[in-house]
């Protein structure tokens, strides 16, 4: 009796296919976060580990004219963190400087 069941489930076959490399699980998702008042957050989390985040969000800065960081979250990795609404910004600026494809992005909040 032998143990067949090892060669049947590659489980790195997703991190070779190579074509959307850009993106950690092929999505990238931005969400709004409400603080006080009328005051909110826009988190982009998904982005692939090999751009340097931080000229992503010197870059987003200056063109949405908002304060912004990136984060080291537990459980997603690297976030940038946006202040305001700017999901509809950041999803045009993605797509347009060609770091995401519009079907890679999933757009979360109210």
């Amino acid at each position: 009796m032998s143990i067949q069941n090892l060669n049947t489930f590659d489980p790195f076959a997703d991190a070779i296919k190579g074509a959307d490399d850009d993106v950690q699980d092929g999505l990238v998702h931005i969400r709004i976060q409400q603080r006080n008042g009328r005051k909110t957050l826009t988190t982009v989390q998904g982005l692939s580990a090999e751009y340097d985040l931080k000229k992503i969000v010197r870059a987003c800065k200056k063109e949405f004219a908002c304060n912004g960081t990136v984060i080291e979250h537990p459980e997603y990795g690297e976030v940038l963190q946006l202040q305001g609404d700017q999901r509809e910004n950041i999803c045009q600026w993605l797509t347009k400087s060609g770091l995401a494809k519009p079907d890679q992005l999933k757009v979360h909040g109210f």
